[in-house]
């Protein structure tokens, strides 16, 4: 008979605007949320229409460990009954990623417990395993407001980039329209709701790259197309609905285009899969024209729940179980630095860069 295995692990998420903790149990592969915290910064933010990172880290300080005592009574369990502590360590606003980090370390090391180190990233990229069976490998596409790339998951740290945005994120690119028609801050919900009874097929806007071969993306002539048409025009309700809508439909284009590209070249051991996840991944409009595009090929799309595409702190935590489980834990994980950039597929990264690079390592 196969050994039961179980793994308790609390996570902690700062990388961005939102503080959060949870405390998660793995027991022979399906994943169990104990407690869950979050608490946004959304108010602090919303007169600068983004994150101001300087504000971001000072926030997490004042409280992350508030969010974390809340999270492990929540949970009915002490520090000491967890089997390791787990924490974003990037990417992200490096002052917020280093408020959680410590604050991981220094519980691991006064429960004398493994401190595991995330990706962020792979955090989202393994989301859709909380609340459901997601085998390996599928097809994932990360998409929010710092990232928008195709990747395929081969397994746990298994990751290859198969295309990625050259400038803007389409997270980035919701946002900028929001601050530009005045909607508030985040901009996403906000353009989605402006969207709402609008002509999406009113304003002729462009899907850049979508005449060229390979799975990148681009979203600032997009952007620059409709900052022209807001300072060139006098706009009323209604045209700010078209816009809105016309622009969500954009941005849904190119994505649905790319994915049916994409998995018309993945190739998958059983059931064909698309996973999106990200906080773009709660737009109604794009999970409507990923799923239609994954019939289309034949696989099923997959997604997190709503409250589980933005940043939480249970993604991490099972990012951790699930590395823990796997053995798969540094030796060195206390002396492991916070990093700004940290992408998933490093080798690609380093070896073919989208764009940037410079001393603090590769973008994407």
């Amino acid at each position: 008979m196969k050994a039961m295995t179980c793994h308790t692990v609390l996570g902690i998420e700062t990388s961005c605007d939102e503080t959060a903790a949870a405390v998660l149990r793995l027991e022979n592969g399906r994943a169990t949320i104990l407690s869950e915290t979050v608490r946004s910064q959304v108010e602090a933010h919303a007169p600068y229409g983004g994150v101001v990172p300087e504000i971001a880290a000072r926030a997490h300080a004042d409280i992350t460990d508030q969010i974390v005592e809340k999270a492990l009574k929540d949970s009915g369990l002490r520090l000491d009954e967890l089997d390791a502590v787990a924490a974003t360590s990037g990417p992200g606003l490096i002052g917020g990623v280093m408020v959680g980090m410590m604050t991981g370390k220094a519980l691991a090391f006064a429960a004398q417990k493994p401190f595991i180190p995330v990706n962020h990233l792979e955090g989202h990229a393994l989301s859709p395993r909380l609340a459901e069976d997601c085998p390996f490998p599928y097809l994932l596409l990360l998409v929010s407001g710092g990232h928008c790339q195709f990747i395929e998951v081969r397994g746990l740290g298994e990751y290859k980039r198969l295309g990625t945005t050259i400038d803007d994120a389409a997270g980035e690119a919701f946002d900028k329209l929001a601050k530009l028609l005045g909607l508030g801050f985040p901009g996403g919900p906000a353009v989605e709701k402006t969207a709402e009874g609008g002509d999406p097929a009113r304003y002729k806007l462009p899907r850049p790259l979508m005449d060229r071969d390979g799975l990148d993306m681009s979203f600032a002539g997009l952007k620059t197309a409709a900052a022209r048409i807001i300072e060139q025009n006098e706009l009323s309700e209604t045209d700010k609905r078209d816009l809105c809508a016309s622009y969500q439909a954009a941005i849904a284009d190119c994505l649905s285009r790319r994915a049916a590209r994409a998995l018309a070249g993945f190739e998958a051991t059983g059931a064909k899969r698309l996973v999106v996840a990200g906080g773009v991944a709660a737009n109604t409009a794009i999970r409507t024209e990923l799923d239609r595009v994954a019939r289309e090929q034949g696989a099923s799309l997959l997604a997190p729940p709503l409250r589980h595409c933005t940043d939480n702190a249970a993604m991490i935590a099972l990012a951790g179980a699930e590395h823990l489980a796997a053995g798969l834990v540094m030796d060195n994980a206390m002396s492991f630095s916070a990093r700004p950039r940290w992408p998933l597929d490093e080798a690609s990264a380093l070896s073919d860069p989208v764009y940037g690079g410079g001393k603090r390592g590769a973008k994407a």
